[in-house]
């Protein structure tokens, strides 16, 4: 079975910042004059050279999506997601184009069961020099129970999912940006008050779907060992109730 496997730098990573468990320590993203290799600026929004570049033959950015660490998705002011997807996406093709990668992720972290270390909310993108892009896309895990459709944007519960435990995508065509940014603030909210448990943990992961934008958006918990030792995804038995609970946030916007 082919996979992508790239060395992960543990001295550097070492190095790396966090402030998720240690509140008390600094946040260079709270002080944006300390900041160095900035690429581009919009409202509140840096794109930069991420200082930790810990994947071998990759190119690390972080993206600064606010002003101060105690906000996050769910939080945002009317019109702040969807103009920072517009700037975010615009980074995400600029380094696609760019010819420099063979793949280009974009991707959240939140909470320190995500992988995240810094609780300023950031997204990031890397670019690849030599992994193979097939493999970054399980087109199964964007199969779903629909829970509302709007504006051609849909968002369902994934029935395919990629860890498990619950897992919602959003796939809207690329002029849509205003729903699916509504519909990805109302599931993030849901996540993060359904999932107590998580403490807050979830991720975002970003794909481009045939002519498309998807995301994928999960909670996070330890990661079941059957998934890690033979690839068995959890089904929660009570989806049925989240799906309703999640369209009947949705319906009341």
């Amino acid at each position: 079975m082919e996979i992508n496997i790239v060395r992960f730098d543990m001295a550097l990573g070492h190095q790396k910042p966090e402030n998720i468990i240690h509140r008390e320590n600094g946040c260079p993203f709270c002080h944006p004059e300390t900041l160095t290799d900035i690429i581009a600026r919009e409202e509140e929004f840096i794109f930069l050279r991420n200082k930790y570049n810990v994947l071998d033959d990759a190119d690390q950015f972080v993206l600064v999506e606010a002003a101060t660490c105690d906000i996050d998705t769910p939080d945002y002011p009317p019109g702040h997601l969807a103009r920072l997807l517009r700037f975010s996406l615009r980074q995400w093709r600029l380094l696609e184009n760019s010819g420099k990668y063979t793949a280009v992720i974009f991707f959240k972290n939140h909470g320190h069961l995500s992988g995240g270390t810094m609780r300023h909310p950031h997204m990031q993108i890397v670019g690849f020099r030599h992994i193979n892009p097939r493999l970054l896309l399980d087109r199964d895990s964007f199969q779903g129970i629909p829970v509302v459709e709007r504006d051609g944007v849909l968002l369902n519960a994934a029935t395919h999912p990629r860890v498990g435990f619950g897992e919602f995508n959003i796939i809207a065509p690329p002029d849509k940006i205003e729903t699916f940014a509504s519909l990805l603030q109302t599931t993030v909210g849901f996540i993060r008050d359904r999932f107590p448990k998580s403490q807050n943990s979830y991720n975002l992961f970003f794909y481009h779907l045939d002519e498309k934008l998807a995301v994928k958006a999960l909670p996070r918990f330890p990661t079941s060992p059957l998934l890690i030792g033979y690839d068995i995804r959890l089904f929660p038995s009570n989806f049925e109730k989240s799906i309703a609970m999640l369209k009947k946030r949705c319906l009341s916007l």
